[in-house]
């Protein structure tokens, strides 16, 4: 017996995957709404929006800095910056808006920390990030059908890494957790993850002998040690970076738990069905 009990034959394959398809719906939603407002599925932030970012060392209080900078486009509120410095983020402006403000920041703040990304060098790493993502993303899909050469189980493995994406894209305008550089980065390695323990469930199904419930029962006690285990690990990354103030980290590791727990659901929802009702419909072979 193991930690981990999965009752495969509780549910139909329809209703293990239906709770998965409609937060999936609901994520295409948010994301197409964020899209009709910001021009991207993802709130973008400095990195590919472009803007200014400022790191003052200051006793002010967010409120007293909100004050201060009224007729300039803070975004958000100040946050905690390295070396007990708040961070402050505008958004793009004009050359002459840009150099009131630094005139501001430096007559108030004058050991401030002023770091521009021009609106143009911002989309030009928007553009990038995303060829990265969508040549990410076929590049798995290619690999899942050489690998399986079979139909239903290979595309039950790209549809969970596509459902992953989405939904912990959605998550993130939901937690006001920007799209940069960083967090980019963490969508790249959620698609591997995806892949990994959608291949785990896939291979102990297909390829092993035996009763359909007991591989999966089996399956599902490996995965999920695996992906609780890598829960901790990112959370102790996130906990680190949390009161080291070191917000890129910070949000990977926000974005790498969200992923997780998505991919959960999905791995063991929406591809365990498909790969239930593909083997139910082959007589059980």
């Amino acid at each position: 017996m193991g930690i981990f009990r999965y009752d495969v034959n509780r549910y139909t394959p329809l209703q293990m995957a239906i709770i998965p398809a409609v937060i999936f719906i609901l994520a295409l939603v948010s994301l197409g709404m964020m899209m009709m407002a910001t021009g991207m599925p993802v709130r973008p932030g400095i990195d590919f929006s472009g803007g200014t970012a400022v790191t003052v060392f200051t006793t002010d209080t967010p409120e007293e800095i909100r004050t201060y900078f009224a007729g300039f486009p803070l975004v958000g509120d100040p946050k905690e910056g390295p070396n007990n410095g708040l961070y402050l983020t505008f958004s793009a402006m004009s050359d002459t808006d840009l150099k009131a403000l630094s005139d501001k920041v430096l007559a108030r703040y004058p050991d401030a920390k002023i770091d521009q990304i021009g609106e143009s060098f911002g989309k030009t790493l928007q553009q990038q990030a995303s060829i990265a993502l969508v040549f990410s993303f076929i590049g798995m899909a290619i690999v899942v059908f050489v690998a399986f050469r079979t139909f239903v189980p290979s595309v039950a493995v790209v549809t969970c890494a596509l459902s992953d994406i989405v939904i912990t894209a959605a998550c993130m305008n939901l937690f006001g957790i920007p799209l940069n550089l960083g967090t980019t980065a963490a969508l790249l390695m959620l698609i591997g993850y995806s892949v990994d323990s959608d291949i785990l469930l896939t291979m102990r199904t297909l390829k092993r002998q035996g009763k359909l419930d007991e591989k999966l029962a089996g399956a599902f006690q490996t995965g999920i040690i695996m992906t609780t285990t890598t829960i901790a690990a990112v959370a102790a990354m996130a906990i680190v970076a949390y009161f080291g103030n070191i917000q890129m980290v910070y949000e990977i590791a926000l974005v790498l738990i969200i992923g997780l727990f998505v991919d959960i659901m999905n791995t063991w929802l929406t591809n365990a069905g498909l790969i239930k009702w593909y083997i139910l419909k082959r007589g059980g072979r």
